[in-house]
């Protein structure tokens, strides 16, 4: 009965999103019509059925119902109720029911709060929301049903992908779905306004907060999913530019772009079809990176399912929804005028050539993460990683960091470089410093140079926009941006000294023997078996110091599950304030007549826990951002109600 109740909302809001759609593409040819007066309630209760529906799906897991193929297919009853939960989304219609939910549920909040546009171009706005849910609906009802049931309830469930039973699995792909969300929004205010040809500031001051709030939540997904992989997988790396990677990644690159360039329409009513089609492409980017985990195109332990027949269905979805919003791009283009014009040396200069620079970055992305998918169509394997992604990025991100450098201190529509030479030759020979630092170091490629002397001076540039202001009243919008810069500028940093100074280090150990990386000693203390609820494993016990210092104990596992069988590596970690010490515990092998032997694999990485501690800084800037945007939004409304007020007081 949960699964058919599920089932039913999920029709329930399939339908609400018709009647949206409909009443929303009635209601652009006379806005005070009767079906005009439909479009809200139905995106509320939209987004009520759609959460129902997702709630039905988490109980069907809480209590593993094996009647139910997507429970019996990824779940297990011994299982602990976290990863039961965790397991919901943890699958290929799982993953998309959460997916249109959130979809939903945000339609609902639009028509919920939102009034600063005029009531056409929300409706519009609504009705484009309602287009693209409802292609997802009939993805999840015709061809990914997650209610669906079995002939026979099974005996017990196959369970979870043992790399997926980790807390990362909780909190990376919701907040990775939120933020592909969110540029849904934005994609549907783009077109709510081409429809009616309104791109103005106030369009991107609506848009601007969803933007900001999609960016935030792809900043910590792509952090925390980065940091899974680097401690769960067991490989000892935190990104491997795998597809399923890059396909998080482009959309964070477009909405990166999006976010500058909305800020510029906002305040200074410029560079509106550039906004508008950046609002196009980074939802598209959300779309590919759908389309490359769900087509079975990919192999990888984040891609979900392989059956192309799926995968046919979300490129029609994409070439329908893309193709479409491109094509009205198309006709309305001429329409929409590019606003105020601005000087090169400005800070809407600077924001421009930032954007080019990002918008080349993500087309290597975008070539490096399709073309050995292109070539396998011939029968030709190619693979493309940290050879190609690397040199060709930076050749973009140098002059992109430098340009990001200045372009905080600058004024709006036209300013001169000479008024700001001082900052300028500070931060520069910060980066000089730095730069000859590295070389006395010695012993480092290039771009790990290039990363540690440009870290050091963003960090220092990043700080300047604050200097010779009262800090209580700079405006929590700078704040952010100060913020997320300099956490840019840390995630830059670690990078770096992750490439520059890591040593690893792999020998078949004795127990009681003791193994050098860097300046850590590390001892096999002992090996034991262990067990977990679904689980068993074989344990190592070391004792590793940092120079000679106290010890620190570390268990490493090699962990074998039985439903489904697979064995995993989990990887112990010593975290320092300047680095961690990374192990992972092997096989065992014994020669004839010798004491047994076990594989230790030991890196030393200093500094690599700012690659995370500078992503969660740049989500923490977009989120001060995000809430001085939306304070200062509040205050604009009530001094306009206070005034609309006093006017009428006046009249009367």
């Amino acid at each position: 009965m949960i699964a058919e109740l599920g089932l039913a909302a999920l029709w329930l809001a399939a339908a609400l999103a018709a009647l949206q759609l409909y009443a929303g593409a009635m209601a652009q040819r006379d806005a005070g019509g009767g079906l005009a007066a439909l479009v809200r309630p139905a995106a509320i209760v939209q987004g009520l059925s759609c959460a129902f529906a997702f709630a039905m799906l988490l109980w069907l897991f809480a209590i593993t119902d094996l009647s139910v193929k997507l429970v019996a297919t990824n779940s297990h009853s011994a299982k602990p109720l976290l990863y039961k939960l965790t397991g919901a989304w943890g699958n290929h219609e799982g993953s998309m029911l959460l997916w249109v939910a959130v979809m939903a549920l945000s339609g609902a909040l639009i028509a919920l709060v939102e009034r600063r546009l005029s009531e056409r171009t929300m409706l519009a706005t609504l009705a484009a929301q309602a287009f693209v849910g409802l292609g997802f609906y009939a993805f999840l009802i015709f061809s990914s049903n997650p209610f669906e049931r079995l002939a026979q309830p099974a005996a017990e469930g196959m369970g979870l992908n043992p790399l997926l039973q980790d807390i990362g699995l909780a909190l990376h792909p919701p907040t990775l779905y939120f933020g592909y969300v969110g540029l849904s929004v934005a994609f549907s205010f783009a077109v709510g306004a081409l429809l009616t040809r309104q791109v103005t500031p106030e369009f991107a001051r609506v848009m601007r907060p969803w933007v900001l709030g999609a960016w935030v939540f792809l900043t910590l997904g792509i952090t925390a999913g980065s940091y899974w992989a680097y401690y769960e997988l067991g490989w000892g790396g935190w990104w491997f530019w795998d597809p399923v990677e890059n396909a998080s990644l482009m959309p964070w690159l477009a909405a990166t772009a999006l976010l500058h360039s909305a800020s510029v329409l906002a305040a200074r009513d410029a560079l509106r079809a550039w906004t508008i089609m950046l609002g196009v492409v980074a939802f598209s980017m959300s779309m590919l990176g759908t389309f490359l985990v769900r087509s079975g195109i990919l192999t990888s332990v984040h891609a979900f399912a392989v059956d192309p027949q799926r995968g046919t269905f979300i490129l029609v979805l994409l070439a329908l929804y893309i193709g479409g919003a491109l094509a009205l791009f198309a006709l309305r283009a001429g329409a929409i005028a590019e606003g105020e014009r601005f000087s090169a040396t400005s800070r809407e200069g600077a924001l421009v050539f930032n954007n080019v620079m990002l918008s080349a970055i993500l087309g290597i992305v975008l070539l490096g993460t399709l073309y050995p998918l292109l070539t396998e169509a011939f029968d030709v394997r190619v693979s493309v990683g940290p050879p190609y992604f690397n040199p060709a990025g930076a050749f973009f991100a140098v002059p992109m960091l430098l340009v990001m450098a200045v372009g905080p201190l600058l004024r709006w529509r036209r300013d001169s470089l000479a008024r700001i030479q001082r900052p300028i030759v500070l931060a520069g020979v910060v980066v000089l410093a730095a730069a000859l630092a590295a070389l006395a170091i010695g012993g480092m490629s290039v771009l790990a140079l290039l990363g540690l002397a440009l870290s050091a001076g963003l960090a220092v540039a990043s700080l300047l926009p604050l200097r010779g202001r009262k800090l209580h009243r700079i405006p929590l919008a700078v704040w952010g941006m100060v913020v997320a810069h300099f956490g840019l500028a840390v995630a830059l940093f670690g990078m770096a000294s992750e490439t520059a100074f890591s040593q690893e280090r792999l020998a078949a150990v004795t127990v009681g023997e003791t193994v050098q990386v860097g300046p850590w000693q590390v001892t096999l203390s002992e090996v034991l078996p262990n067990a977990g609820p679904n689980w068993t494993a074989i344990e190592g016990h070391l004792s590793a110091s940092y120079s000679g210092g106290d010890p620190v104990e570390l268990d490493p596992q090699s962990r074998s599950f039985w439903a489904p069988v697979q064995q995993t590596n989990e990887s112990a970690l010593a975290t320092r304030w300047n680095g961690q010490l990374y192990a992972v515990v092997g096989s065992e092998a014994q020669a004839e007549g010798q004491e047994s032997r076990w594989q230790l694999r030991l890196w030393w990485k200093p500094f690599v826990t700012f690659i995370w501690y500078g992503g969660a800084l740049v989500a923490l800037g977009g989120a001060l951002a995000l809430v001085g945007r939306v304070r200062a939004d509040l205050k604009r409304r009530i001094v306009r109600k206070r005034a609309d007020e006093r006017r009428a007081e006046g009249a009367m």
